[in-house]
């Protein structure tokens, strides 16, 4: 997965700390298990790709559950999440809502950002803080987009267009210097047709 699908998994699915991760039952064999149907998924993609499968073939559905994907963030993202992104947690609340956590160093972000105003958020922002979200993933016909409704820093409630900035910050590549914007239409990678979400529970379906 790369940083920036990752950081997209991070915003559409969710986090909570390592202690209490632990608590809920993740494990190396539970990442691992997440992992190799990343990997089934990818090769699914490049087949569809390749037209090996047939366009009037039945749709190929990749389950998950949320123990696993709190597993792989916990083991296996270390590699492919940015830095200054951290403890992500996770949590399917059911019927495509979601809500997303982690630790994120917004010192960075805030020296570019800040414009000193007495209003503007960034003029107070900075350090490593927990940042958490919630919204709605819709996906279809290969097609994806996340609906915010609600973002905070501490707990405190923040501006959508702050939430913005820090997606902005932490996605931005050598070929796109913006990166994601979030409430912007996404494309599905891996032809990826949509994802299920559950409560607790996922489904891939290619």
């Amino acid at each position: 997965m790369s940083s920036r699908l990752s950081i997209w998994v991070l915003l559409l699915l969710s986090g909570i700390g390592l202690g209490a991760l632990q608590a809920a039952g993740v494990s190396e064999q539970q990442a691992d298990a997440f992992s190799q149907k990343i990997a089934t998924v990818k090769k699914q993609g490049i087949r569809g790709i390749s037209g090996v499968q047939g366009t009037n073939r039945t749709p190929l559905r990749t389950p998950f559950s949320e123990s696993e994907l709190n597993s792989w963030f916990a083991y296996r993202s270390g590699e492919v999440m940015p830095p200054g992104v951290s403890e992500p947690r996770v949590t399917l609340v059911g019927n495509g809502k979601v809500k997303a956590a982690a630790t994120v160093d917004l010192e960075a972000i805030a020296k570019q950002r800040s414009s000193g105003r007495t209003l503007d958020p960034w003029s107070y922002l900075g350090g490593r803080l927990p940042v958490t979200l919630s919204g709605v993933l819709r996906t279809q016909d290969g097609m994806g987009r996340f609906d915010l409704e609600e973002a905070a820093i501490s707990g405190v409630p923040v501006p959508p267009s702050v939430l913005a900035d820090i997606v902005s910050y932490y996605t931005r590549t050598a070929d796109d210097s913006e990166g994601v914007r979030i409430n912007d239409n996404f494309r599905l990678p891996s032809q990826i047709k949509q994802i299920e979400m559950g409560s607790g529970q996922g489904v891939i379906v290619q």
